[in-house]
Protein backbone atom coordinates (compact mmCIF):
# COMPACT_ATOMS: atom_id res chain seq x y z
CA UNK A 1 0.00 0.00 0.00
CA UNK A 2 1.95 2.92 -1.39
CA UNK A 3 -0.20 6.81 -1.43
CA UNK A 4 1.22 9.84 -2.78
CA UNK A 5 0.42 13.60 -1.68
CA UNK A 6 0.20 15.84 -4.93
CA UNK A 7 -1.88 18.99 -5.81
CA UNK A 8 -4.54 18.70 -7.90
CA UNK A 9 -3.29 20.25 -11.37
CA UNK A 10 -7.20 22.40 -13.20
CA UNK A 11 -8.33 20.66 -15.37
CA UNK A 12 -8.64 21.67 -19.36
CA UNK A 13 -12.15 23.33 -19.30
CA UNK A 14 -10.93 25.06 -16.18
CA UNK A 15 -10.15 28.70 -16.51
CA UNK A 16 -9.83 29.16 -12.53
CA UNK A 17 -7.68 28.14 -10.11
CA UNK A 18 -10.63 26.38 -8.20
CA UNK A 19 -10.01 22.96 -6.70
CA UNK A 20 -6.65 23.31 -6.92
CA UNK A 21 -5.60 24.83 -3.22
CA UNK A 22 -5.60 21.45 -1.26
CA UNK A 23 -3.74 18.79 -0.95
CA UNK A 24 -4.97 14.94 -2.12
CA UNK A 25 -3.59 11.83 -0.68
CA UNK A 26 -3.87 8.99 -2.98
CA UNK A 27 -3.18 5.29 -2.91
CA UNK A 28 -1.20 3.59 -6.28
CA UNK A 29 -3.22 0.45 -7.52
CA UNK A 30 -2.42 -2.93 -5.62
CA UNK A 31 -3.41 -4.84 -8.63
CA UNK A 32 -4.12 -4.48 -12.26
CA UNK A 33 -7.79 -4.14 -13.55
CA UNK A 34 -9.86 -6.65 -14.80
CA UNK A 35 -11.77 -6.79 -17.90
CA UNK A 36 -15.84 -8.63 -17.48
CA UNK A 37 -16.30 -10.64 -20.13
CA UNK A 38 -19.44 -10.48 -20.97
CA UNK A 39 -19.98 -6.26 -20.36
CA UNK A 40 -16.65 -5.40 -21.30
CA UNK A 41 -16.38 -2.78 -18.20
CA UNK A 42 -13.42 -2.92 -16.37
CA UNK A 43 -13.60 -3.46 -12.62
CA UNK A 44 -10.89 -4.12 -10.21
CA UNK A 45 -10.67 -5.77 -6.74
CA UNK A 46 -8.38 -3.36 -5.08
CA UNK A 47 -10.69 -0.39 -3.43
CA UNK A 48 -7.84 1.45 -1.93
CA UNK A 49 -7.69 2.71 -5.31
CA UNK A 50 -10.97 4.59 -4.75
CA UNK A 51 -10.26 6.37 -1.94
CA UNK A 52 -8.70 10.06 -2.46
CA UNK A 53 -8.40 12.18 0.99
CA UNK A 54 -8.41 15.69 0.44
CA UNK A 55 -6.12 18.21 3.02
CA UNK A 56 -6.17 22.38 3.44
CA UNK A 57 -1.92 21.35 3.47
CA UNK A 58 0.99 19.51 2.50
CA UNK A 59 2.22 18.93 6.13
CA UNK A 60 -1.79 17.48 6.98
CA UNK A 61 -1.27 14.79 4.48
CA UNK A 62 1.85 14.02 5.80
CA UNK A 63 1.45 13.97 8.99
CA UNK A 64 -1.98 11.82 8.14
CA UNK A 65 0.08 9.00 6.42
CA UNK A 66 2.85 9.12 9.02
CA UNK A 67 0.71 8.61 11.88
CA UNK A 68 -1.21 5.48 9.92
CA UNK A 69 1.82 3.85 8.80
CA UNK A 70 1.31 4.44 5.21
CA UNK A 71 4.81 4.96 3.05
CA UNK A 72 4.10 8.04 0.39
CA UNK A 73 6.00 9.63 -2.14
CA UNK A 74 5.39 14.01 -2.40
CA UNK A 75 4.77 15.09 -5.41
CA UNK A 76 5.69 19.09 -5.81
CA UNK A 77 3.56 20.95 -7.91
CA UNK A 78 4.94 23.03 -11.11
CA UNK A 79 5.02 26.55 -11.08
CA UNK A 80 1.84 27.86 -13.58
CA UNK A 81 3.15 29.32 -16.56
CA UNK A 82 1.59 32.89 -16.93
CA UNK A 83 0.49 33.59 -20.74
CA UNK A 84 0.22 37.35 -21.19
CA UNK A 85 -2.34 37.80 -24.34
CA UNK A 86 -2.08 41.17 -25.70
CA UNK A 87 -6.12 41.45 -26.75
CA UNK A 88 -8.52 39.55 -26.26
CA UNK A 89 -11.68 38.40 -27.87
CA UNK A 90 -13.66 41.83 -27.29
CA UNK A 91 -10.70 43.67 -29.54
CA UNK A 92 -11.91 42.06 -32.63
CA UNK A 93 -14.57 44.63 -32.79
CA UNK A 94 -13.04 47.41 -31.70
CA UNK A 95 -13.18 50.67 -32.63
CA UNK A 96 -9.74 51.89 -32.25
CA UNK A 97 -8.54 48.80 -34.22
CA UNK A 98 -4.63 48.74 -35.71
CA UNK A 99 -4.75 46.13 -38.07
CA UNK A 100 -7.40 46.31 -41.09
CA UNK A 101 -10.55 44.07 -40.85
CA UNK A 102 -9.25 40.72 -42.61
CA UNK A 103 -12.07 39.25 -43.25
Amino acid sequence: MFARIYRPARTATQSGTAKTRKWALEFAPESRPTLDPLMGWTGSSDMRSQVRLLFSDRESAERYARDNGIPYRVEEPRARQHIIRERGYGSNFSHDRREGWTH
